[in-house]
């Protein structure tokens, strides 16, 4: 059976490769290979959106959220993951206009506040999504040797090398022509694998309730989430490429409306199957993997297009965020060919220390929830970037300002400095509202503050 999953698993990839090379960046410029500009309509947008942002943490996160937090939490997880699409869908006209032959977020940052900030901006950037590709190949090992007897190791490196492979000679326009494909597998997949995995379900006991907090703490995590989610994404390069890769202004907004609506209908379903799977009183592990818990001695014909679904969903991520890093590696100065060259061989660089990591086994739940946070002390001060009052002080002053708030709520409630670093360090890997909503509010405060304090004084001189 071994053979069999290694084989079925390497057609997948062989046949994303394909599709990959296939849709090579179509005049060989710079341009075209980072963001493949005004080629795409709103459906492939959507599409694109929905497979990009997909990736086997749905498989764990929100199953684990509905199963002990219940619904309202769920809901608060989707629309975070759904936000920053619509975020870009309000704000990518302005960012267009403002930015015509943009490319990244950090050309963003330049234009509006200088180079200082543009390389603040890309290692944030960068930190976030290696976090995100070292999640995502630690998510398939860890899949892959509950479902199978295939070596993990096989599998991280499988998806890595055939991703970079495509990425690296196709740029985005690889990258896109695979999601188009991608979704819709992932769709079919999804609806076949929960239907399994819910006729998987015991019987409910009579006692059975919904799972749910208190509804202050039901609100208080989906808030947590809501923010989390939504400034770290705001930060995801690949979403960004997408902006100015839309044929126009409507193509990107109803191809955001598109990718935000589908991924907050995925995550809810199969956060819904981790609600049935807690009310049904099935052991849901340890770690608690509910989504998983249900798939344990499944027949084959249901493992395995469980794995060919994961396989999809971490492919889907990793390929965009693989294309992301290239782009913010990409200098406007320097020879179109040098510069895509030294693109290619510091994401291959980047990609080694990320497979290592995934290689290990680790949780990197906490690192995700600092990069999160790093995200969320900045992301305000950076869209403000098109507010004419807005100077490189203010976005500077807020982003240090969000840093602070992130340390102030423990600091107060335990009267220790310290203890509020490691609160905002989240032990436990336990996500909390206080650090995420103190980094947000002193972000926000202080960048309009210093913003009208230093141009009134400047109206002044």
């Amino acid at each position: 059976m071994p053979y069999l999953t290694s084989a079925v698993l390497g057609a997948a990839l062989c046949c994303f490769a394909f599709l990959g090379l296939r849709a090579r960046f179509v005049n060989g410029s710079l341009d075209d290979y980072v963001t493949a500009r005004n080629s795409q309509t709103a459906s492939t947008l959507g599409l694109s959106f929905l497979a990009s942002g997909m990736g086997a943490w749905i498989l764990f996160a929100p199953p684990e959220i509905g199963a002990f937090a219940g619904p309202i939490a769920l809901l608060g997880y989707a629309l975070g993951s759904a936000l920053p699409f619509i975020v870009l869908g309000l704000y990518g006209p302005k960012i267009r206009r403002a930015l015509p032959e943009g490319r990244s977020i950090a050309e963003f940052a330049q234009a509006c506040y200088g180079t200082g900030v543009r390389r603040w901006v890309s290692w944030v950037s960068v930190a976030y999504m290696a976090c995100f590709l070292a999640a995502e190949l630690t998510a398939i090992g860890a899949i892959t040797a509950l479902l199978s007897e295939v070596p993990p190791a096989l599998v991280i490196i499988g998806v890595a090398l055939t991703t970079l492979v495509y990425t690296a000679i196709g740029g985005l326009r690889a990258s896109l022509a695979t999601d188009r494909w991608q979704a819709w597998l992932l769709l079919a997949l999804l609806l076949a694998v929960a239907t399994a995995t819910v006729w998987r379900l015991p019987t409910f006991p009579s006692d059975a309730v919904m799972p749910s907090l208190p509804v202050a703490g039901s609100l208080s995590v989906a808030l947590t989430l809501v923010i989390a989610v939504t400034a770290a994404n705001l930060f995801h390069q690949g979403y960004w490429q997408r902006v100015w890769a839309a044929q126009d202004n409507q193509s990107l907004g109803r191809g955001a409306w598109l990718g935000g609506g589908m991924t907050m209908l995925v995550v809810m379903v199969i956060g819904g199957v981790g609600i049935m799977a807690a009310m049904s009183g099935v052991a849901l592990g340890e770690p608690p993997m509910p989504f998983f818990a249900l798939l344990g001695n499944a027949p084959v014909w249901v493992t395995l297009p469980a794995l060919v679904l994961a396989v999809t969903l971490v492919t889907s991520s990793v390929d965009t965020l693989q294309n992301g890093i290239a782009s913010l590696w990409v200098g406007r100065g320097e020879h179109q060919h040098e510069s895509l060259t030294k693109a290619r061989w510091l994401t291959v660089a980047l990609m080694v220390p990320v497979i290592l990591v995934a290689l290990q086994g680790l949780s990197v739940l906490r690192l995700f929830l600092i990069a999160d946070l790093l995200c969320a002390a900045i992301v305000v001060p950076i869209l403000l970037g098109l507010w004419q009052r807005m100077t490189p002080m203010a976005a500077v002053g807020g982003g240090v300002a969000g840093l602070v708030g992130a340390v102030l709520p423990g600091w107060l409630s335990q009267g220790d400095i310290v203890a509020g670093v490691v609160a905002a360090s989240f032990p436990g890997g336990i996500p909390t509202l206080g650090p995420f909503l103190g980094a947000l509010v002193a972000s926000t405060l202080v960048s309009i503050t210093l913003a009208y304090l230093t141009t009134t004084q400047a109206g002044k001189r």
